[in-house]
C-alpha cells in the first residue's frame, strides 16, 4: 500500500512529460513551417517587383520602340503603300532592307510624307515583289512579263531565282535563269581561259586579240612550208569543249558580248567561222606553183580589243586636186556674158523643143473677153501641137 502511490505518481509524471516534448515538437514545427512560409512569400514578393520593374522598364522603352514600329508610307508609281519598316529589316540585303534598316539617314520623304522609291517600276510589279517580303516568294502576275520581274528585282536587289519566283510563264522564267546562268559561265571562261591569251597579246605589243574555240581532241597538223592563209595574223586557240558548247547558242553569244562590254573591252564580235585542223593534199597550179589544201572545221570565234581608236595611222595626207569651182570674187559676182547678133542685139538664149511659155495674160485671156475657158483652151491645144512636133522628130507615129 505505502509503495502503490509513488509509483503511481512517478507514471503521471512520465506521461505529463511526455506530453510536454510532443507539444514542444509541434510548436517547433509550426515555427519551421513559419518561416518557411516567410521565405516562400519573400520569394514572390522579390519575383512580383522584379516583374513590376521589368514591366516598367520596358513601358518606359516603349515610346521608342512604337516609334520604330510606325508604318511607313511608300509612293510607287503614283500609287501608295503603308507597309511595316519591320518586313525590309528582315531582309537587310535587299536595297530597301539597306534603306529603311540605317536608321533611315539616307532616306527623305516628300511634303506628304511618303518615300518615293523604286523609280522606273510599275505598283503592279511592285505589289507583286512585296511577297518576297512577307513569304519569300514572289508570284509574277499574268500581265507582267517575266523580263520586266527581272529587272525590277536587280534594280531592288532582290534575288531571282527558282526559289523566290513562281511564274506561270515557264518559258520566260527558264529564259532568264539561263541568261543569268550564261553570265556566271562566262565570267568563268573569261578569267580562266581567254584572259591568259589576252596577256600574252598585250605583252607583244598587239591591241587585239583573236580567239578560236576547240574542241578537246581537236589536233591541228600544219605544213610549216605551206602554211595556210590565215585572215588573221595572230589568231589564238582554246582546247574547250565545254566552252565550244556554250557559243553553239546565240543568246550565250549575245550575253558573252555584254559582258566583255561591261567589262570595257572594244571591238567585240563573237560568231562561227572555219579553221583549218590539218593539211588534205597539195596540188600544183599553172607555173608549177604548189597549192596546199586544207582540211577546215567550223568552230566558234570571239575577238575583242581592249583600245578605244581604231587601228589606223592619224597622219593626215593632204593632195591638190585642181578644183572646178570659181575661186575668183569679182568673177563669181560679175554678170555672165550676153551673145550679140549682126546688128548688136543681144541674142535670148535658146528653149528647149516643145516647151510654151505662157504669161498671166493667156491665162486670163479668156475671162477678158467673155469666152469662159478661151485660154485653157488655147493651152490645151499648144501642148497637142508640141506632142506631134516631138513625135515628128523622134519619128514615132501619133495614134489616131
Amino acid at each position: 500500500m505505502f509503495f502503490s502511490i509513488p509509483f503511481r505518481s512517478t507514471i503521471f509524471m512520465q506521461q505529463q512529460q511526455q506530453r510536454n516534448n510532443n507539444n514542444n515538437n509541434n510548436n517547433n514545427a509550426t515555427t519551421s513551417s513559419t518561416q518557411n512560409n516567410k521565405a516562400s512569400s519573400q520569394n514572390r514578393t522579390g519575383a512580383i517587383s522584379k516583374n513590376v520593374s521589368s514591366h516598367n522598364a520596358q513601358q518606359q522603352q516603349s515610346p521608342a520602340q512604337n516609334e520604330n514600329l510606325e508604318n511607313i508610307a511608300l509612293l510607287v508609281d503614283n500609287m501608295r503603300f503603308v507597309i511595316e519598316p519591320s518586313l525590309f529589316t528582315a531582309h537587310p540585303n535587299t536595297m530597301l532592307g539597306t534603306m529603311f534598316g540605317t536608321g533611315m539617314q539616307f532616306t527623305h520623304t516628300n511634303d506628304r510624307g511618303e518615300y518615293e522609291v523604286a523609280e522606273g517600276i510599275s505598283h503592279t510589279v511592285f505589289r507583286a515583289i512585296l511577297d518576297y517580303y512577307k513569304n519569300g516568294v514572289i508570284k509574277c502576275p499574268p500581265t507582267v512579263s517575266v523580263t520586266e520581274l527581272k529587272e525590277a528585282c536587280d534594280y531592288l536587289l532582290i534575288p531571282f531565282d527558282a526559289t523566290t519566283v513562281r511564274c506561270q510563264n515557264l518559258r520566260g522564267l527558264l529564259h532568264e535563269l539561263s541568261n543569268e546562268g550564261a553570265k556566271q559561265q562566262f565570267e568563268v571562261f573569261l578569267e580562266s581561259l581567254v584572259l591568259p591569251l589576252m596577256v600574252q597579246s598585250a605583252q607583244r605589243g598587239d591591241r587585239e586579240c583573236h580567239v578560236v574555240v576547240l574542241l578537246d581532241d581537236d589536233v591541228v597538223e600544219w605544213d610549216e612550208e605551206f602554211p595556210p592563209q590565215m585572215g588573221e595574223e595572230y589568231c589564238q586557240t582554246i582546247n574547250s569543249t565545254a566552252m565550244h558548247r556554250f557559243f553553239k547558242y546565240i543568246e550565250n553569244r549575245d550575253v558573252a558580248k555584254q559582258v566583255m562590254k561591261d567589262r570595257g573591252l572594244k571591238k567585240i564580235r563573237c560568231g562561227v567561222e572555219g579553221y583549218p585542223t590539218h593539211k588534205e593534199k597539195v596540188r600544183k597550179r599553172p607555173g608549177g606553183r604548189p597549192e596546199v589544201i586544207y582540211n577546215y572545221v567550223q568552230r566558234p570565234f570571239i575577238h575583242m580589243s581592249w583600245e578605244k581608236e581604231e587601228a589606223k595611222s592619224r597622219h593626215v595626207d593632204f593632195q591638190c586636186v585642181k578644183s572646178k569651182s570659181v575661186t575668183n570674187l569679182a568673177e563669181a559676182t560679175a554678170d555672165p556674158p550676153l551673145e550679140l547678133d549682126a546688128s548688136g542685139n543681144p541674142i535670148p538664149p535658146p528653149q528647149p523643143v516643145g516647151e510654151i511659155v505662157y504669161d498671166q495674160e493667156d491665162l486670163d485671156g479668156g475671162a477678158a473677153a467673155g469666152g469662159g475657158n478661151f485660154g485653157m483652151g488655147r493651152i490645151l491645144n499648144d501642148l497637142v501641137e508640141a506632142a506631134i512636133i516631138n513625135n515628128d522628130n523622134n519619128d514615132v507615129p501619133v495614134p489616131p
